[in-house]
């Protein structure tokens, strides 16, 4: 009788619901800076990071994934907490169009039919991002590639 006690106990844990994650900004983060001090933070954080190789599932200079990768550089530059995968990423903050795009802006892309890619805005057309066959680097939204793959955009402020 025990047993089945705790096996409908864990049955019933695992049906409740997780709140959703959200990201969390200091006051003094994304919000308050202009959008060329956020571009310039992110060419820094290029700097720092260019040529790093694409991993999955990578955290550091060794190996870092999209997601990672951008979850890693709004910490770092923006004091900005994100979920960890790109599908959680893709829920946080709020839809906005293309033509609204902004530094910092989130940009994500359908790369495969379950396969999701995500990089940040910069300015004029470009993202960094952590290019499965390139690693860190800075790619343009109107390349034939990321354009045919576009998703949708999201900010976070």
């Amino acid at each position: 009788m025990r047993v089945i006690t705790l096996l409908l106990a864990l049955i019933l844990s695992a049906c409740s619901s997780v709140p959703k994650q959200t990201v969390q900004l200091s006051p003094s983060a994304l919000a308050s800076e202009s959008t060329s001090d956020i571009a310039q933070r992110l060419y820094d954080q290029h700097n720092m990071w260019r040529g790093t190789p694409y991993a999955w599932g990578g955290m550091s200079r060794k190996g870092v994934d999209c997601s990672g990768f951008v979850m890693i550089t709004l910490r770092d530059q923006f004091d900005a907490y994100l979920p960890r995968t790109t599908l959680k990423q893709s829920e946080t903050g709020y839809a906005i169009e293309p033509s609204e795009l902004q530094a910092g802006d989130l940009v994500f892309f359908k790369t495969g039919s379950k396969v999701r890619h995500v990089g940040i805005y910069i300015e004029d057309g470009r993202f960094l991002h952590a290019s499965t066959s390139k690693g860190v680097i800075i790619s343009r939204l109107d390349n034939v590639y990321w354009k045919k793959h576009y998703w949708h955009a999201r900010r976070l402020y």
